[in-house]
């Protein structure tokens, strides 16, 4: 069982950043390996505990957001324990315990927002980031593209799949135009996805 140091060392100081959202099969294999026990352990509130402070909540929500979306790509538990790591984001962010953490980690204090298929938690995330981490301008990007999806469809579509949703027509043209890579094209852009999934 891991404990909150050696998640943060792995993540922050083994991990190339550049492999923090590429997919590596190598990495996730190596996550899998190491922290899967921990996840459960997380997944069955094991490690509440974790949650009183920056960096035990910064291991904690590494652990059920990050890591599960590296061990099970395409399968339904990428998401199982989104709601927990949403949970200490939000006791964090509250308590401003993000912000006795440097950047780019504190980043992760900001992403169970964005991986929120709520518009409210949406919008507090674009207002976290914008003033929490205003020098971050790719991180913002990809939160107002995180944001604007939800506004258009009320759920990320490529998400559809693993988690046994049928996508309507509207979301078929979102994904064969590109899916994610095509709604950051449209953020940097200023275009809405409605107006350009109907031409």
């Amino acid at each position: 069982m891991a404990d909150p140091a050696e998640i943060l060392e792995f993540w922050l100081e083994e991990v190339d950043p550049k492999f923090w959202y590429q997919s590596n099969t190598d990495l996730d294999a190596e996550i899998t390996e190491r922290f899967y026990d921990s996840w459960l352990a997380a997944c069955d509130g094991g490690l509440n505990h974790w949650i009183e402070g920056a960096l035990g909540s910064l291991a904690f929500i590494l652990l059920t957001d990050q890591f599960p979306r590296n061990m099970f790509r395409s399968d339904p538990r990428a998401f199982r324990s989104d709601a927990l790591a949403l949970f200490a984001a939000q006791k964090a962010t509250e308590q401003l315990w993000d912000l006795d953490v440097p950047a780019p980690e504190r980043q992760f204090f900001y992403l169970p927002y964005e991986h929120s298929e709520d518009l409210a938690l949406q919008d507090h995330c674009i207002e976290l980031i914008s003033t929490r981490l205003p020098d971050e301008v790719e991180l913002l990007l990809h939160a107002k593209a995180h944001r604007l999806i939800i506004n258009d469809f009320g759920r990320f579509p490529y998400r559809n799949s693993a988690l046994g949703r049928d996508s309507t027509s509207l979301e078929e043209v979102f994904l064969q135009k590109g899916g994610y890579v095509f709604a950051v094209e449209n953020v940097k852009l200023g275009w809405f996805y409605h107006v350009c999934c109907q031409k």
